[in-house]
């Protein structure tokens, strides 16, 4: 099929015969240069990847150790202005699902509120009763969020979906900008782009600015399910750009309430984990007695306050679909304002009416589990099948509580490298956002996702998509440091530094 007509983010307007002005320079990269040599340095930097060990796995197929997602050579760009209202949203959104999630697992007032219907938490997977009462150190539950974006116009943004358990996908963001800088120097002597290469700096300042009260010199690590998960080389890249210790559940022994890290050495105190690993796996004391990933008895020391982890057990209730629906409402209940970022319009399979009208309308939309990730069970409409819709009607009849329904938005396009050349392809994008003691930063950049078949609207690398670098531009006169930060007391942004 063809690609929905899109608003494209060079050229503008759908029928636009020149490109948005702040972007003509790109226009021109891209005429300038023959197909041959993108195609030369893309495969230079895929060449790169390979050899890095940079892979992710696609679970069930058995040649899922030797696949990289594939990398596209041409920017994402962002300007200032789009850049300054995106941020402000995020700062607000992130800071909003930190307040929920320290209200649900503590006095719970949105519920007495009528805000949300208790069972949509209470009867929900994803909420962790065993964690209820306790908090984090400093009260940080979503330390590391990724927010998922869609665009459909110059000034539309919509949020697509939160990541708060264990967003996945920062070592792409660095490992891209490194082959752009590389591959394609000339365009950053053309664009004043922001640096990206601070986040591990960033990210090991944000672990140790939640170490438990009186921890002057905290340890952290990396805790990893091993190197069988699809995102290990994520977790060994950070552990070893951070500089910390990368360990898995064997590696670590709680004692009296403190987590321990066995060394050649001897015994190190735990401060601070960074967990890659599954609320189900954590602690096969609290959660799946049957875990050989988890440490048996690190809920207890975090409990006790012992210990912080990354993100905090039970955050996933705030990826959670059907509770996305209502973010706009916790936003305003937690912030007292407006949404800076609006949510994709939703249907609630689980309430009759939005059920009825769903089913009368899948051909047009994009049904997706509340619990689900990956693209995997997922169906959009206007590229079904008639069985698949078929499957999906049964399926949304047997469990209607288990799907949201969404319209399927013409997302945004970015010019892209493809068999025949450049053409467009649909895009999303998740920046990063750290929340630690000190308030919350904005990375100035992100993982542009891309989808690579032609119409298709699944970005997700386990469905063969790709990814691009993400260009934050700077204003003319920037101050030579520039991250975006906001402050969980006003939500003001400033200037703050990146390298």
């Amino acid at each position: 099929m063809g690609t929905i007509a899109a608003f494209d983010e060079i050229m503008g307007a759908v029928d636009a015969t020149a490109p948005r002005p702040e972007l003509s320079a790109l226009q021109r990269w891209l005429d300038q240069t023959p197909v041959s040599e993108l195609r030369r340095r893309q495969q230079a930097a895929e060449t790169t990847f390979r050899q890095l060990g940079i892979t992710f796995a696609v679970y069930g197929e058995s040649d899922a150790a030797e696949r990289i997602i594939p990398f596209d050579i041409v920017p994402r760009v962002f300007l200032p202005d789009e850049w300054a209202r995106l941020s402000e949203g995020l700062v607000q959104r992130v800071e909003a699902i930190n307040a929920f999630l320290d209200d649900i697992y503590g006095a719970r007032k949105i519920l007495r509120d009528g805000v949300l219907p208790p069972d949509l938490i209470f009867g929900n997977p994803q909420f962790r009763p065993e964690i209820a009462g306790m908090r984090p150190p400093h009260g940080v539950w979503a330390h590391i969020c990724g927010i998922d974006l869609v665009r459909t116009g110059p000034d539309d943004f919509f949020v697509l979906e939160d990541n708060a358990r264990t967003p996945s996908g920062v070592s792409y963001m660095l490992e891209n900008r490194e082959a752009m800088l590389r591959l394609c120097p000339e365009l950053f002597r053309q664009f004043r782009v922001a640096a990206v290469d601070s986040y591990p700096d960033r990210l090991l300042a944000t672990m140790k600015s939640v170490a438990p009260h009186g921890v002057m010199a905290p340890t952290c690590v990396v805790l990893t399910p091993g190197h069988y998960n699809s995102a290990y080389y994520e977790h060994s890249f950070l552990a070893d750009s951070m500089g910390v210790e990368l360990v898995e559940a064997a590696d670590l022994v709680v004692d009296d309430d403190i987590v321990w890290m066995r060394t050649i050495a001897g015994r190190v105190k735990v401060d601070v984990i960074y967990r890659r690993v599954d609320d189900d796996f954590l602690d096969p004391l609290v959660f799946r007695p049957d875990s050989m990933l988890g440490v048996p008895g690190l809920i207890a020391a975090y409990a006790a306050g012992n210990v912080a982890i990354l993100n905090a057990p039970g955050n996933g209730i705030a990826d959670d679909k059907a509770i996305y629906s209502y973010m706009p409402d916790i936003v305003r209940y937690y912030s007292g304002a407006e949404p800076k970022l609006k949510n994709v319009e939703t249907w609630r399979c689980r309430e009759p009416e939005a059920l009825a009208y769903v089913l009368d309308h899948l051909d047009e939309l994009v049904v997706k589990l509340v619990d689900g990730s990956g693209g995997y069970g997922m169906l959009v409409g206007p590229t079904a099948t008639r069985v698949q819709i078929e499957h999906f009607r049964a399926a949304l009849i047997a469990e209607p509580h288990r799907y949201i329904a969404q319209p399927t938005l013409a997302l945004s396009t970015v010019p892209t490298l493809v068999e025949s050349g450049v053409a467009p392809r649909h895009v999303d994008f998740r920046p990063f956002v750290l929340t630690g003691g000190d308030g919350v930063q904005v990375t100035p950049g992100g993982l542009t996702r891309v989808a690579l078949r032609e119409g298709s609207l699944v970005v997700n690398s386990s469905q063969g998509g790709g990814t691009k670098d993400s260009f934050v531009l700077m204003p003319e006169e920037p101050d030579p440091w520039t991250q975006v930060q906001g402050s969980s007391a006003d939500g003001e942004i400033r200037s703050e530094g990146d390298r």
